[in-house]
C-alpha cells in the first residue's frame, strides 16, 4: 500500500486516493466519474468526426409538432406580447378616433352601413381590450395553461382580428391605397402567427 501511495503521490496523513479504515482496510476516495465522462466525449468527438451530418442533426432540437428548430421561450413570448401591445394601441387609438372613423366610413359607405362600421370598431375594441389585457398579463406570468387556453378561444380572437386588419383603409387619406392593402394583408396574418408563437411557448 505504500508503494501504491508513493506511486500516485498520495500519503497517509492526507489522503487524496488511498484512506486508511482502522481495523478496517483500505478505501479508494478519488472521484471516477470524470474518467467515464471523458470516455463519453471522445466517442462523441469520432462519431461527429465520422458523420457530420448527424451530429447537426442532434445538435438541432426541434418542436414535435411544427417541425421547426425550438426558439428560445424569452424570445417567442416577448413578440407575442409586443403582439398584444400593437393590438391594445390599436383598440385606443380607434376609440379615441371614433368621429374620425366616422367620417372616413362615410366617404365610402354613406348612411346607416357608415354607422355600422363604426358600431363594429366601438364593440370589437371595447371587447378587445380585456381580451389583450388577459393575453399580455398570462404571458408576462408566463401561465403554463396559456396554450390550451389560447386554442379554445382562437376563434373569437381570429373574429376580431380579421375584423381589425381592415383598420389600414380608415387611414386612406394619410397613407394611400397601396399601403394600406399591404398592412392588411399583414393584419390578416397575425392571429395565426400569435397561435403559432403559443405553440412554440407552451408545448403539450
Amino acid at each position: 500500500m505504500n508503494k501504491i501511495r508513493e506511486a500516485l503521490g498520495d500519503s497517509a496523513s492526507s489522503p487524496r486516493f488511498v484512506e486508511t479504515l482502522a481495523r478496517r482496510g483500505y478505501r479508494f476516495i478519488a472521484p471516477v466519474d470524470g474518467v467515464a465522462a471523458q470516455e463519453n466525449d471522445r466517442q462523441e468527438n469520432d462519431r461527429q468526426e465520422n458523420d457530420p451530418a448527424s451530429s447537426t442533426a442532434a445538435e438541432i432540437a426541434l418542436h414535435p409538432e411544427l417541425h421547426v428548430p425550438v426558439p428560445r421561450r424569452g424570445l417567442v413570448r416577448g413578440l407575442f406580447a409586443l403582439i398584444q401591445v400593437m393590438y391594445l394601441i390599436f383598440y385606443v387609438s380607434g376609440l379615441a378616433h371614433l368621429r374620425a372613423a366616422e367620417r372616413v366610413a362615410n366617404n365610402f359607405v354613406p348612411g346607416r352601413r357608415a354607422l355600422f362600421i363604426v358600431g363594429a370598431v366601438l364593440v370589437t375594441g371595447a371587447a378587445g381590450i380585456p381580451l389583450r389585457f388577459y393575453l399580455l398579463s398570462a404571458v408576462a406570468f408566463d401561465f403554463r395553461k396559456l396554450g390550451g387556453t389560447f386554442g379554445r378561444i382562437f376563434p373569437f380572437v381570429l373574429a376580431i382580428d380579421q375584423l381589425w386588419a381592415i383598420a389600414p383603409f380608415l387611414l386612406l387619406p394619410q397613407i394611400g391605397v397601396g399601403l394600406a392593402f399591404a398592412a392588411t394583408a399583414a393584419l390578416l396574418y397575425v392571429p395565426f402567427s400569435e397561435r403559432t408563437l403559443v405553440r412554440m411557448a407552451y408545448q403539450p
